[in-house]
């Protein structure tokens, strides 16, 4: 288990109903596939070792008698498994009958977990056999060993920290208060479900949101087995639905009406992140739960880290983008809803009618300006209060001259420019700089010279400065300090380049004008720049992520370290996974340790932003998401990136 990751298995094996040698061999070949993948948790699905639907047949002691015989060999063939193995049976326990999950690890039986909701209802009629369980944990004799029995077992390894598994049993899942709640408040970060869900029409969309629902309100992994083909169909039609979720995301789940294995990776340190994240969740110890250990404590020789562990999950290059299609509209709709309605309140509050921005043609500011004159519709406000100013100098190329101007019109607000080529030589004459040396100074001496005019424009038109620049740009300090860094409002504040791009995408696909459409495609299609620098043939020659690395890099690299708070050794590894097929492990590296840089150097322009609405999981504002010391030390984080190198 390297940076929290512990490979995990769902299995459903050929079964035939009421042969449990033929049965427990099926589990064993599955227990073997998910054991050559490399899973250290393996969950079957419930009454297994029978089957589920066995009926009457449950009330012969013959039948009771070849499951312990069948328990009995998966315990002997556990004695070389490094997997802590959950496995359905019936047993009986003075003189009643429970539906129980059996917990295996090399050889050894931990415990036994009994199912404690019973259904009786529709197709279901369990109570004629089974009894319900108890949370009071109690002790069963099996092969003349004392066995915990009881629903309130958490089984711990003892050397991979934070792997703490709970059980239920199906029907656990789908009353109102679930096992799984009891098991993760004292401490659960796993929990493994063995049902025997039958398939109705529409019931495996339920069953999944049920699943993704719990993992999510429960913070933890879940691994969910059912019963499939092999089943009896004399009423019923069992699929081996099986899914592996993971804090509200199912990360991996099987065709269904295929029985099989499904294995991934659930990520330990990420659940534990999250959990400590949230100040409301709260974990303890507590007695009436037993905590059961088991694996070995790591030697020289035997280390339970397995460093060669390879990722097998998904991992979204864009994690603040959604991938599908449908789903990044209604993102994109409910983000610049939530952006033009924190500027609309700005506005009612203030009284204002006007705002002024700065507009270069330049991805930023175009959206800035498509989300004010959203808010100006909401307030059923003139748009010639929108007060847009182009303000071009040294580097201004005509691509983006001509697209802010076409916006503007196309918006319907009022249009000013005014060309600071004049006030910027002024000011370098009056302070002694060379114009010819292109150094910060020249750059940034443009961008608080149009800071400057907008600010007075709002002064005379009685209205605010709505900012334009992005979480992206704030996280890196890619923005002149007391410039483009400053405005009265930020509607962009926190909203990534990444996603950005989207939402200008979005504005385009939805345009009722071909003229409004055609320029946004043409943003789009534009170079990522300040425009500070003298083009060179009329086309830009600044390009921001030649500089400071490309964004989709900087924004997943944000995404976990504001997220999750992972180490760079961890994120450097998801980015390498991620991006694969996009860039060299060495150019990672670089944008990785340039990204820590600044991010840690520049926190005293973040520590002093405007106001601007959250709209995403993550923020930097100092108010809210991101409360940090100006002068903190990165050594610790460029340390375990060095360790990268080493090995």
């Amino acid at each position: 288990m390297r940076h929290g990751f512990v490979k995990v298995a769902a299995i459903t094996p050929n079964i035939k109903v009421a042969d449990c040698e033929y049965n427990v061999n099926e589990i064993i070949h599955q227990i073997e596939e998910a054991k050559q993948k490399g899973a250290k948790v393996i969950v079957c699905p419930e009454l297994c070792i029978t089957g589920y639907t066995c009926e009457d047949l449950f009330l012969q002691n013959t039948l009771l008698n070849g499951a312990l015989d069948g328990l009995n060999k998966l315990i002997d063939y556990s004695k070389d498994i490094d997997a802590l193995i959950a496995v359905g049976l019936p047993f009986l326990k003075d003189g009643k009958l429970f539906n129980v999950a059996v917990v295996l690890y090399q050889g050894e039986l931990l415990g036994m977990v009994p199912k404690r909701n019973i259904p009786n209802y529709s197709e279901f009629y369990e109570a004629r056999y089974f009894g319900n369980g108890n949370d009071i944990v109690e002790h069963v004799t099996i092969n003349h060993k004392k066995v915990p029995f009881g629903s309130n077992l958490i089984f711990c390894h003892r050397e991979i920290p934070y792997l703490k598994v709970g059980i239920e049993i199906c029907e656990d899942l789908w009353v109102p208060q679930p096992p799984s709640g009891g098991l993760c408040q004292a401490g659960a970060t796993v929990i493994l479900n063995l049902s025997a869900s039958n398939e109705t029409t529409g019931k495996d969309i339920y069953r999944k949101t049920l699943v993704s629902n719990q993992s999510a309100r429960l913070v933890c992994g879940y691994l969910y087995s059912s019963a499939g083909e092999g089943e009896s169909t004399t009423d019923l039609v069992f699929s081996g639905h099986n899914m592996i979720a993971e804090n509200g995301t199912v990360i991996a789940e099987s065709e269904r009406f295929v029985n099989g294995v499904i294995v991934s990776e659930v990520d330990l340190e990420k659940i534990i992140s999250e959990r400590r994240r949230i100040s409301t969740y709260l974990v303890e110890e507590k007695k009436d739960y037993t905590y059961l250990e088991y694996g070995e404590y790591a030697t020289e020789n035997n280390s339970n880290y397995d460093t060669t562990l390879s990722l097998t999950r998904f991992i979204d290059k864009s994690p603040f983008v959604p991938t599908k299609k449908e789903e990044r509209e209604k993102r994109c709709d409910e983000i610049i809803h939530m952006q033009a309605l924190g500027l609309k309140k700005r506005l009612q509050h203030t009284g204002s009618k006007s705002v002024v921005l700065g507009i270069s043609g330049g991805l930023d500011s175009t959206l800035a300006l498509l989300v004010t004159r959203r808010a100006f519709d909401m307030l059923e406000l003139d748009p010639k209060g929108i007060v847009a100013v182009t303000m071009p100098c040294f580097g201004t190329t005509d691509r983006t001259y001509q697209n802010a101007i076409l916006l503007v019109q196309e918006l319907s607000a009022t249009l000013r420019e005014i060309r600071i080529n004049e006030a910027v030589e002024l000011h370098f004459r009056d302070i002694g700089h060379d114009i010819n040396k292109h150094d910060v100074t020249f750059e940034n001496g443009q961008a608080r010279e149009r800071t400057q005019v907008l600010m007075d424009i709002a002064n005379q038109v009685n209205g605010f400065v709505v900012g334009t620049g992005d979480m992206s740009e704030l996280a890196l300090g890619w923005a002149t300090y007391n410039g483009d860094h400053m405005s009265m409002y930020g509607v962009n504040s926190s909203v990534p380049k990444t996603l950005v791009r989207y939402l200008v995408s979005y504005f385009a696909e939805e345009a009722k004008s071909d003229t409004l459409r055609n320029v946004l495609k043409d943003v789009l299609d534009t170079p990522v720049s300040p425009e500070l620098l003298p083009p060179k043939d009329g086309e830009i020659v600044q390009k921001t992520e030649d500089v400071v690395g490309p964004y989709e890099l900087h924004d997943f690299f944000l995404y976990y370290v504001l997220r999750f708070g992972f180490t760079p050794s961890k994120i450097y590894r998801l980015a390498v996974y991620a991006f694969k097929d996009d860039y060299t492990k060495e150019t990672i590296y670089r944008w990785l340790t340039i990204f820590y840089r600044r991010y840690f150097q520049q926190q005293y322009k973040r520590s002093c932003l405007p106001d601007g609405p959250k709209v995403g999981s993550v923020a930097v504002s100092p108010r809210g998401d991101l409360r940090m010391p100006s002068d903190a030390s990165v050594s610790l984080w460029m340390k375990d990136l060095e360790s990268i190198q080493d090995n």
